[in-house]
């Protein structure tokens, strides 16, 4: 369960990086249609870029996040449980500033610093769950030497 849930945390961090790419592709999608005279309407036909960032950030991630929350219960990591929980507490945080912002677009500055703080929280949940589990290889010096180099007796 420890090495899913370390999956886990990747993928979601993994996702917010290529939400980032498809919000960028989807805006300069617009402007180059912009500037071909094509104007961007609730009629428009579909911007790839868009749909992609709308599928990933409505459907993918918050399935990722929850599995992830489930798994924290079952995978023994110290601090996972509240990691993966923050994750997806961020995770329901976006959704709402995602809404929140097509009424009010500056609080989309919040839901890309969030976009930031999800990566970064599911993150640091892997990564500590990495070290966790990774067995310690550093060898101790003999009591009374201060050398790790040098072998008691010598």
């Amino acid at each position: 369960m420890r090495s899913l849930f370390i999956w886990l945390s990747r993928l979601i961090a993994l996702a917010v990086v290529l939400q980032v790419l498809f919000v960028a592709w989807g805006a300069f999608d617009i402007f180059k249609n912009a500037g071909d005279g094509v104007a961007f309407t609730e009629d428009t036909d579909a911007n790839v870029g868009q749909m992609l960032h709308s599928v990933v950030g409505m459907m993918v991630i918050p399935a990722l996040a929850l599995i992830f929350g489930i798994v924290s219960f079952f995978a023994k990591v110290p601090g996972g449980v509240a990691r993966a929980w923050i994750t997806v507490g961020l995770v329901v945080l976006q959704i709402v500033l995602a809404f929140v912002s097509f009424s009010a677009p500056v609080v989309g500055m919040l839901h890309a610093l969030n976009a930031f703080a999800i990566a970064g929280i599911a993150g640091m949940a892997g990564s500590r769950a990495s070290r966790a589990s990774s067995p310690d290889t550093s060898v101790a010096a003999p009591v009374g030497s201060s050398d790790p180099g040098v072998t008691a007796g010598a």
